[in-house]
């Protein structure tokens, strides 16, 4: 004769509606007298018992039962939902591109807890065959803190994705430098166009575009400061960016760099420029102070720089205006340096990089061992403008 189970045990049990087996255990009453009955379903009874083994193994180690429905769509779409709460507008806009892209579609569908890290290494082999290395870590980091997010809040037990590492995407396209007859072929090109002065800057400093787009009338001075001792040369002071809150990248980023003369030249244009500008907008014109602001005041965003960058550079023998984006004239102004002679360490503070190291890495094909210093050095290469007054 069958052993009667003795009473809390719970029972086994089939249930018409759902087509299952379900096995159920008693685990006493809740303070507020309602009975505790912990349950494990399956599509046969030992199925149904050992899942139900599972979920008393959970409760006894005081764990929340992850929800069965959950799936990837509902962890990353959790997480850029509330999880990026207080970053910059467009770093949460580029975590929900990349995810809409390349995470939802593949794994979405997927329940959360029986995504696997086999599922994860096969995800990202196929990505790598066509997106760069940055972009896969840019992607494994929103899977990664979007199931973080979820095991945080008991819809899964653990992150599968954290134990799976980036493989090698593809090669990203190589970051170019102008050559000394190609930099004055662009700024002889470029002259007459709005983008004259911020071409003239950038090559000349080294400046980011993003200090470059923040950057104000009150922090150029274009006579300098020939009554403080010493006396301090036309400068700028690269002291913000359009980042959130306006800091520049590093501590290190925060610099004040003496101007070349072809630099001044075009920083009065500029300003005499944009006096025009303002007459002609007239109640439409919006005043925030920027050197480099649109037609209306207005300030740039990186589309609107590199879009008036091309067409500044379209016509230039031997120059493709498409195979070229602004920050290459950072590049352009590390190269020459190094091409005259100025040490690795002075460039490094030029443009603004918390140590050698960056410096050597990101520029690496342009830089030279060698020995001198910024803006003389400029108007050594360039000198001033020959034919302005």
């Amino acid at each position: 004769m069958t052993k009667r189970r003795s009473r809390g045990d719970g029972g086994l049990h089939w249930d018409e509606k759902r087509q299952r087996w379900i096995a159920t255990a008693n685990l006493g009453f809740h303070p507020s007298g309602k009975r505790i009955v912990k349950r494990g379903s399956g599509k046969t009874k030992t199925e149904a018992k050992n899942k139900l083994k599972e979920v008393l193994r959970d409760h006894e180690d005081g764990l929340a039962i992850a929800p069965t429905n959950y799936t990837g769509k509902d962890a990353v779409t959790d997480w850029l939902t509330y999880g990026l709460v207080g970053i910059d507008p467009s770093t949460a806009k580029t975590c929900a591109i990349l995810s809409q892209t390349h995470v939802i579609p593949p794994l979405g569908a997927r329940k959360l807890r029986d995504l696997s890290a086999e599922d994860v290494d096969r995800w990202l082999a196929a990505k790598a065959k066509t997106l760069s290395t940055r972009t896969l870590q840019a992607i494994h980091s929103c899977l990664n803190r979007a199931v973080k997010r979820a095991m945080a809040r008991d819809k899964v037990k653990r992150n599968v994705v954290e134990l799976c590492s980036v493989p090698q995407g593809r090669a990203g396209r190589p970051s170019k430098a102008l050559a000394f007859a190609q930099a004055e072929a662009v700024l002889k090109g470029a002259e007459g166009t709005s983008m004259y002065a911020y071409i003239v800057v950038a090559l000349l400093t080294g400046a980011r575009t993003e200090e470059l787009r923040a950057l104000t009338w009150d922090h150029v001075f274009l006579k300098g400061k020939p009554d403080v001792d010493p006396p301090q040369p036309p400068h700028i002071a690269v002291w913000r960016s359009v980042r959130r809150g306006g800091d520049t990248k590093t501590r290190k980023s925060r610099r004040t760099l003496a101007l070349p003369e072809r630099c001044v030249e075009a920083l009065w244009q500029q300003f005499e420029d944009q006096g025009w500008d303002r007459l002609a907008a007239g109640d439409r014109w919006e005043e925030h102070g920027l050197v480099f602001a649109s037609a209306m005041g207005k300030p740039l965003d990186a589309a609107n720089v590199r879009r008036a960058f091309r067409q500044a550079l379209k016509g230039i023998a031997g120059i493709n205006a498409d195979e070229w984006t602004p920050r290459e004239l950072r590049h352009s102004f590390v190269s020459l340096l190094s091409d005259r002679g100025v040490p690795l360490e002075v460039i490094s503070r030029l443009v603004g990089h918390s140590g050698t190291a960056v410096t050597e890495e990101v520029y690496r094909k342009q830089i030279r061992p060698v020995i001198q210093t910024g803006a003389v050095v400029m108007d050594g290469i360039f000198g001033a403008d020959p034919q302005r007054p």
